[in-house]
């Protein structure tokens, strides 16, 4: 279908497979080039969890010709470059962002780094990840990162719930032909998708493309089985944790990236926590004081989603702010937003949108994940989509979402004096919108 006002952009495919988008942005000066992989830890297996994670780390530790990662930084830092990377649950992102008149020399580096890793000084590259690995847990070594063990409460059974990290354990576990397994498996043509923005010409990109990307093996796409919801009831986990406060985290099983439903959630989390005038923040902290901060997000993934609420709050506010957050919700359910709420949203919907075109790196990401996940739009098409929602369908979608059977608490602190008993009084007695 065509959108009206369209900005340009091309998509290609290689003799290989990879496939390649290219959204030019002439207006700025740098240009950017980024592979977006099917990788993470959905894709791993309880001895292979943190493998993918690790992966990355070793990709920009040396190629053969560029034999150490201070090698690697060195060549695309003289050509005005910047390397990045990043593992997600369902994929990884590595990119490098450069002058204009670079993009050639540093799509060559690139590609050769891509393709051609010698994981090198693995032991060292080890240690750094374990120091990583640190920073979610206690001073007994137990996990109380609150975005982990949610995930691990939502997903007790599927790699939904794993961490991205994995553990240090299976980090040490971690050897060269696993490395080369895992990097065969995931980074090839059919598992990914390239994606040049920003200061770059369309014909001379696909002809980078081709020319530093072709080496890339064809292989197959990696697929995983998709979470089954058997949720009968709310669930609740309290974790223990000498802290200051308690870190609350209110969770819905929501619907997946692709779902017809995506617009109105889109424009729901608009509702929700736009802003410090929108609702979330207005009633937990504007009006009733209960904590500092408050937020809001949606995780989205292909075949499922997660409506994120989150706090820090004193220990003993903990069943006071989740039960302001789910009777928020409910609201909404029984109500709907006013035609208020809903237009403002819709003019910060389009204003946000519009920024994309300012950022190489958010336009390449749009276009690179909905092709790499088969749900392919163009920014215009999803302001479209999500202009279009209406008071009703968002009252439905709260509704959809407000339910005891996606419901899934986690308290991270010191729930003392009957706290905890309160929290699970609130949690387990939630009947949603009557």
């Amino acid at each position: 279908m065509s959108v009206p006002n369209e900005r340009p952009y091309e998509i290609a495919t290689l003799a290989n497979g990879l496939r390649v988008v290219v959204a030019p942005q002439p207006q700025l000066h740098r240009a950017h080039v980024a592979l977006y992989v099917r990788v993470g830890s959905r894709f791993e297996t309880p001895p292979t969890n943190g493998l993918s994670h690790f992966l990355e780390h070793m990709l920009y530790r040396g190629t053969p010709t560029l034999e150490t990662a201070h090698q690697v930084n060195h060549a695309f830092e003289s050509l005005g470059g910047y390397l990045y990377a990043a593992t997600q649950t369902d994929f990884g992102v590595f990119s490098v962002t450069a002058p204009a008149e670079s993009v050639a020399e540093t799509s060559r580096l690139f590609g050769d780094v891509l393709a051609h890793p010698t994981f090198s000084d693995i032991e060292i590259e080890k240690g750094i990840v374990c120091e990583e690995i640190l920073e979610d847990l206690d001073d007994e070594g137990r996990q109380v990162d609150a975005d982990n063990l949610s995930r691990q409460l939502i997903y007790p059974t599927h790699p939904l719930g794993y961490t991205i990290t994995g553990d240090e354990k299976r980090v040490r576990s971690f050897e060269l032909p696993m490395l080369r397994a895992h990097h065969a498996r995931h980074y090839n043509a059919a598992n990914s998708v390239l994606a040049f923005s920003g200061a770059v010409d369309p014909k001379q990109a696909i002809a980078l493309a081709e020319r530093c990307f072709s080496v890339l093996p064809k292989g197959t796409p990696v697929t995983t089985e998709a979470p089954v919801h058997n949720q009968k009831k709310p669930r609740l986990d309290i974790v223990e944790n000498v802290s200051s406060q308690t870190e609350l985290r209110v969770c819905f099983r929501a619907v997946p990236e692709a779902s017809e439903h995506r617009p109105a959630m889109d424009m729901l989390m608009r509702i929700l926590d736009d802003g410090m005038s929108t609702r979330l923040y207005h009633r937990i902290c504007d009006s009733k004081g209960l904590c500092y901060d408050v937020g809001a997000s949606f995780d989205g993934y292909e075949d499922d989603g997660v409506l994120d609420f989150m706090a820090g709050v004193q220990h003993a506010r903990t069943s006071v702010v989740t039960r302001e957050i789910l009777e928020l919700l409910c609201d909404l359910a029984k109500h709907g937003p006013t035609e208020a709420e809903v237009d403002k949203a819709r003019r910060r919907n389009a204003w946000e949108m519009r920024t994309i075109f300012d950022s190489p790196e958010d336009l390449a990401g749009f276009y690179a994940g909905g092709l790499l996940f088969e749900r392919f739009e163009t920014p215009e098409a999803r302001l479209a989509a999500n202009t279009a929602v209406t008071p009703a369908r968002l009252r439905e979608m709260a509704e959809l979402l407000a339910q005891p059977d996606r419901l899934n608490v986690l308290a991270v602190g010191l729930l003392e004096d009957g706290e905890d008993d309160r929290l699970e009084d609130v949690v387990k007695g939630f009947k949603g919108p009557r």
